[in-house]
C-alpha cells in the first residue's frame, strides 16, 4: 500500500464510523467502540503520513483520476501531516474523558447517541481541511466543522447553549459567507480554484485586485481563528458547552482558521504588504485577550479569553513573514493545541470534584483532589511560559525571530507577548490559588445533581463526594504527560517545524502539485 492510497483514509475513516454510529441507534457500548476504534486508526493513518511525508516530501493525490488543476486534490505536506497527528491525537484523548463522563454520570450533559456521529463529523471536518488542495474543499471542510459544531455546542437544549449556539453559527455564517464571495471573486478573477495554480497565476491580476482578494480572505479566515477584533464571539460559545466539547473546540477549531491563514501568506500571497497589520492585529489579540482573562471568576471563561489571547502569538509569527517566524509558530501551534486543551480537560475534572468553574465557589480543592491540581498546575505553567516548558521555548523562538527581523513594530510585540505572559501566569495562578489553595465557601446541603456536599464544620472542603472516574483522569493526564513531551523532545519538533517551514511556499507545495507547472495540464 502506497501512502498515496492511505491520504483519503484520514476522511473516510471518521465519516464511515459517524454513519455506522448513527446505524448502531441507542447501543452506546458499541458507539463508543467504533468511535475509539476510529480514531485510533485515524492516528495511526496519521503518524504514517507524517514519517513517510518527512522523507519523501509532499504527497499528491488526484481523486478519481483527473488530474490537477481540474480534479480535486488532496495534498498532505509537512505542516499538514504534523497537524493531522496532533489533531488525531488530541480528538482521541477527548474522547476518551468524554467516554469516563457518559459511564460515570449518564448521557444529560453529553448525550452519546447524539455525541459520537457528531464527534466524528467533527473529526472529518478538522481532516478535510488540513488536507484540502483548493479553496472549496477547504471551505466545505469548514462548513462540516459548523454543522458538527453547532450539535456539540448545543447539546443537552439547555436555553443558555442554544442561545450561544445561536451566536456561534451566526458568526460561523458570517465568516463562512465572506469566504464564498472571495472564493467566486478568485474563480472569477483567476479561473480556478486550486490552490497551487492560484499561486501561479496570481501576477496576472492588478495589484488592487490582489489586495482584495487577500483582504477578504483574512477577514473570513481571522474570525474563524478569533483574532481581535472577530474574537468577540468565543468566550461567549464555549464556556457553555459540555467540558468534552469545549475541550476540542478550545484546542482545535481556531487553529484550523489559523492553518487557512498560513497556507494564505505563505502559498497565495506571499508579500509583505499586510504584515505591518497583522503584527498590530498580533498585538491586539493578545493584550485585550489576555485583560479579558484577568477580570473573569469563571474557569471556563477565563480560559476561552487566553485562548484568544495566545492566538496573538501564532499570527504575530506568520506577520513576521521569515522562516524562522513561521518555524516558531508550527512549534507554538503544535504547543498550544496541546496545552489549551489539557487545561480545558482539568477545568472539567474541578467541575467534576467542586461542582462549578466559578472561582468565588472554589476553594481547598488540594486537600482533597491533589491529583487534579497537578494537572491544572503543569499545564497553566506551560501556557504562561515558565521555562524549561514547551510555551517558553515557543515564545523565545517567536521573539528571537521577531527581534532578527529590526522591525520596530515587531520589537513592540516582543514587550507585549513579554507583558501577556506575565498576565496569563498572574490569572492562571490567581485560580490555582483560590480554588486549590484558597478557604472553602460554606458547603450547600446538596448540589443541583444530588451530590450530598461534605459537612459544614469550621474550615471543612466544600466538594462532592462522587469519585472522578478513572478514564476522564487518564485522558487528561495523557495530555499534561505529552505537553511536557513537547518540552523534552523540543529540538526534534522544532526542527521538523523549521523542515515545515521551508516548503511551504513554491519550493515545496506547488511544485509538488503542478510538477511541471500549469504545462503538462492541459493549459
Amino acid at each position: 500500500m502506497t501512502l498515496e492510497s492511505i491520504v483519503p483514509l484520514v476522511v473516510l475513516i471518521p465519516l464511515l464510523a459517524a454513519a455506522g454510529v448513527l446505524a448502531l441507534g441507542r447501543r452506546m457500548r458499541a458507539q463508543r467502540i467504533v468511535t475509539v476504534a476510529a480514531l485510533v486508526l485515524t492516528t495511526a493513518v496519521s503518524v504514517t503520513l507524517l514519517i513517510g511525508v518527512d522523507a519523501v516530501g509532499p504527497i499528491v493525490v488526484e481523486v478519481g483520476g483527473w488530474p490537477a488543476p481540474f480534479g480535486i486534490v488532496l495534498v498532505v505536506d509537512r505542516l499538514a501531516a504534523l497537524l493531522l497527528v496532533v489533531s488525531s491525537v488530541v480528538l482521541l484523548a477527548v474522547l476518551v474523558f468524554s467516554v469516563g463522563q457518559n459511564i460515570a454520570f449518564g448521557d444529560d450533559e453529553t448525550p452519546v447517541t447524539i455525541f459520537n456521529p457528531a464527534y466524528l463529523i467533527l473529526a472529518t471536518g478538522v481532516y478535510t481541511a488540513f488536507i484540502a488542495g483548493d479553496l472549496f474543499n477547504l471551505y466545505v471542510g469548514f462548513e462540516i466543522l459548523l454543522v458538527a459544531s453547532y450539535v456539540l455546542i448545543t447539546l443537552g437544549g439547555t436555553e443558555a447553549r442554544i442561545r450561544t449556539g445561536t451566536t456561534y453559527v451566526v458568526v460561523s455564517l458570517v465568516s463562512s459567507a465572506l469566504f464564498l464571495v472571495s472564493i467566486a471573486m478568485i474563480y472569477g478573477a483567476l479561473g480556478t480554484v486550486n490552490l497551487a495554480q492560484i499561486a501561479i497565476r496570481l501576477d496576472e491580476i492588478p495589484p488592487e485586485t490582489q489586495l482584495v482578494l487577500h483582504v477578504l480572505l483574512l477577514l473570513g479566515f481571522g474570525i474563524k481563528a478569533a483574532v481581535f477584533p472577530l474574537s468577540f464571539w468565543l468566550p461567549d460559545s464555549y464556556p457553555t458547552a459540555p467540558a468534552p466539547v469545549t475541550a476540542v473546540f478550545a484546542g482545535l477549531l481556531t487553529k484550523v482558521g489559523v492553518y487557512a491563514i498560513i497556507r494564505t501568506e505563505t502559498l497565495l500571497f506571499p508579500t509583505t504588504e499586510l504584515n505591518p497589520m497583522l503584527l498590530v492585529v498580533a498585538i491586539l489579540t493578545m493584550v485585550v485577550g489576555i485583560l479579558g482573562a484577568v477580570a473573569q471568576s469563571d474557569i471556563k471563561r477565563l480560559l476561552s479569553f487566553t485562548l484568544v489571547s495566545h492566538i496573538g502569538f501564532l499570527i504575530l509569527g506568520i506577520g513576521l513573514g521569515t522562516e524562522a517566524g513561521m518555524a516558531a509558530t508550527i512549534y507554538y501551534v503544535v504547543h498550544h493545541i496541546v496545552v489549551q486543551t489539557a487545561l480545558f480537560l482539568a477545568a472539567g475534572l474541578i467541575e467534576q470534584v467542586g461542582g462549578s468553574t466559578s472561582i468565588p465557589r472554589l476553594g481547598g480543592l488540594l486537600a482533597v483532589a491533589p491529583l487534579v491540581g497537578i494537572l491544572y498546575l503543569v499545564p497553566a505553567l506551560n501556557l504562561g511560559g515558565i521555562p524549561p516548558f514547551s510555551g517558553f521555548l515557543g515564545k523565545l523562538g517567536l521573539f528571537e525571530a521577531s527581534v532578527a527581523t529590526g522591525d520596530p513594530l515587531a520589537i513592540v510585540s516582543v514587550a507585549a507577548g513579554a507583558l501577556v505572559s506575565l498576565l496569563t501566569l498572574y490569572a492562571l495562578m490567581r485560580v490555582w490559588s483560590r480554588v486549590f489553595w484558597g478557604a472553602a465557601p460554606e458547603p450547600a446541603a446538596e448540589d443541583a445533581d444530588g451530590a450530598q456536599a461534605a459537612p459544614a464544620e469550621p474550615g471543612a472542603v466544600a466538594v462532592r463526594t462522587r469519585a472522578i472516574p478513572k478514564l476522564m483522569v487518564t485522558a487528561t493526564v495523557g495530555l499534561v504527560v505529552g505537553s511536557v513531551a513537547l518540552t523534552v523532545f523540543a529540538g526534534p519538533i522544532y526542527e521538523y517545524g523549521a523542515r515545515a517551514a521551508e516548503v511551504l511556499g513554491d519550493a515545496g507545495y506547488v511544485s509538488a502539485v503542478l510538477p511541471q507547472g500549469e504545462v503538462g495540464v492541459g493549459e
